[in-house]
């Protein structure tokens, strides 16, 4: 990967604006295998689109209900990712972070829930970039992540970390 950036990050604007949340709890990581859309068959968080007049932490609440059928309890917001995807709408990503929820992990026609141990993170089954994220997220650091993608192959990142939000 380049050091140079192929993209302007400041008049940088995301198309789609979006939400991922991720529920960590006795040592383990809420994490879905998507059924349907983009990234169908990886393994992520529930999240997705923000509906109009939604906010970022409504979005990201609903996502989780419509997906799991659970209530994350008190998210917060540790970070926002910046994709330019050569295939898709540029995403601007607010990311969230639960430690509880009401309810019971379900699938549902979107996505099967997955728990996996903090230690064993399927990497290899998710997104390219969130092995340079994701464990910011795990010890509470917040971040900004700057992502180009050619397809669904990572050609360029920046990660800032303790960022305010």
């Amino acid at each position: 990967m380049s050091a140079d950036s192929p993209i302007d990050w400041l008049t940088w604007k995301g198309e789609m604006l979006a939400t991922i949340l991720f529920i960590i709890k006795d040592g383990e990581i809420l994490l879905i295998e998507k059924k349907r859309g983009l990234g169908a068959g990886k393994i992520n968080g529930p999240g997705g689109k923000i509906d109009p007049g939604e906010t970022p932490l409504e979005a990201a609440i609903r996502e989780t209900q419509e997906e799991l059928l659970i209530t994350p309890h008190t998210p917060r917001k540790l970070g926002e990712l910046r994709f330019s995807m050569s295939d898709c709408p540029d995403i601007l990503c607010h990311v969230y972070r639960a430690d509880d929820f009401s309810g019971t992990p379900t699938e549902t026609d979107e996505a099967v829930p997955v728990w996996t141990s903090l230690e064993k993170i399927p990497y290899h089954r998710m997104w390219e970039d969130d092995q340079h994220w994701l464990p910011l997220l795990l010890t509470e650091q917040s971040f900004l992540g700057r992502f180009v993608f050619e397809g669904e192959c990572l050609k360029w990142k920046q990660v800032d970390i303790d960022v305010r939000w």
